[in-house]
């Protein structure tokens, strides 16, 4: 970085009041945050960086109690938030505040659609526009560690810094463009994500290799499940510091009903800690009746037909994709998989697939096309 950034520490609930009112003035405003979340479940913030293209405000909420400005602020409609792969960021705002920055605009995503790059880094993104390269040695900083190193606060301030400029380059170059608007909802499709309701009863879906098992040991794996993320939620313990992954499928299999069946893979203090709680909920499971149990979990590489359907949508993508946006922005292969799910589960119509909905439905159309063309 070649100069130093000015920057106001922000650190009682009178100074918050005052930046944040001085910030609801500007049109936009720059947004980050620095957290920690190595063993947690949640995010620990450590940092909030603002600038509101007058004064950089790094804000400190370990020393302030009232942020009620600051909530304020996320929620005022006429001033845009601009931050940069904001999904986390929002995870911290939603838990620590229960508010959503809006409306937003994320410059990774608006990179991607003015033809940057996709998915592109913040360093890569300054380099580009601004033709500067950012110190990353702050990078892996211990942010709820005091006081901060000035080099630290240097690296924080930098994110807000060079991000509004940018910002405003890419509004410019989308504003030429088809794309605003999509990237307007792809913004938004991300805050909804966040606040998603999330059916615990489904999380055993997520565990690895959970298709190998039979319709009972599932319905062993989904009272494991949705018990440890009560249990990581309760305590704010990474899921994998409550019960490593791998031990839940080894459990459902195995359905142990001695503490020494856990030791054999398990570590001692999982089974110190959880493992009587551990035999209690297999034992419980068989309770659950036949009819209950959850249907087998069918891989979508396994169903008929699916690697002849991926690639004769690939190739439609490639033929109706517009020359000035990358077909991945269009379609992720997560996309494509969700709408064949979609397809061979009958076409719920209260479960819409991303590609039928909002800017992709005309090319989702067409894709589905190439589905009804092949069944």
């Amino acid at each position: 970085m070649k100069s130093l950034i000015r920057y106001n520490w922000v650190e009682t609930n009178e100074q918050l009041a005052k930046v944040c009112e001085e910030a609801k003035k500007a049109d936009a405003v720059a947004l980050d945050t620095e957290f920690i979340r190595t063993r947690t479940y949640y995010p620990i913030l450590g940092l909030i960086q603002l600038y509101d293209g007058k004064h950089v405000s790094l804000i400190d909420p370990t020393t302030i109690s009232d942020f009620s400005p600051f909530v304020s602020l996320l929620a005022d409609k006429n001033t845009v938030k601009v931050l940069h792969a904001c999904s986390e960021d929002l995870e911290v705002f939603n838990h620590q505040f229960k508010q959503l920055p809006e409306p937003i605009l994320d410059t990774q995503i608006m990179a991607g659609f003015a033809g940057v790059g996709i998915s592109i880094g913040f360093a890569k993104l300054v380099s580009h526009y601004l033709n500067i390269e950012l110190d990353k040695a702050a990078s892996r900083t211990d942010w709820l560690a005091r006081p901060l190193t000035d080099e630290q606060l240097q690296y924080a301030a930098a994110d807000v810094w060079y991000l509004l400029p940018i910002y405003q380059r890419l509004t410019d170059t989308l504003a030429k463009g088809n794309w605003l608007n999509a990237v307007v909802e792809e913004c938004s499709a991300i805050s909804a994500k966040i606040t998603r309701f999330e059916d615990k009863t489904k999380a055993y879906k997520n565990i690895a290799n959970a298709w190998r098992l039979n319709q009972q040991e599932l319905a062993i794996l989904q009272i494991l499940a949705k018990w440890r993320i009560e249990e990581a939620q309760k305590r704010n313990l990474a899921l994998n510091f409550v019960v490593k992954e791998v031990n839940l499928f080894q459990i459902a299999k195995i359905q142990p009903k001695h503490t020494s069946q856990l030791l054999e893979f398990m570590h001692p203090n999982e089974v110190r800690i959880h493992g009587k709680k551990i035999l209690w909920l297999v034992e419980q499971s068989n309770a659950v009746k036949p009819d209950d149990y959850p249907q087998p979990i069918k891989r979508l590489v396994d169903e008929k037909g699916y690697k002849y359907n991926m690639q004769a949508m690939l190739q439609k993508l490639a033929e109706i994709r517009p020359l000035d946006l990358a077909p991945e922005l269009i379609a992720s292969k997560r996309q494509l998989n969700q709408l064949f799910k979609w397809f061979i589960d009958g076409k719920p119509q209260n479960k819409m697939p991303e590609l039928l909905v909002g800017w992709r439905t005309p090319f989702g159309e067409q894709l589905l096309s190439v589905l009804s063309q092949n069944y």
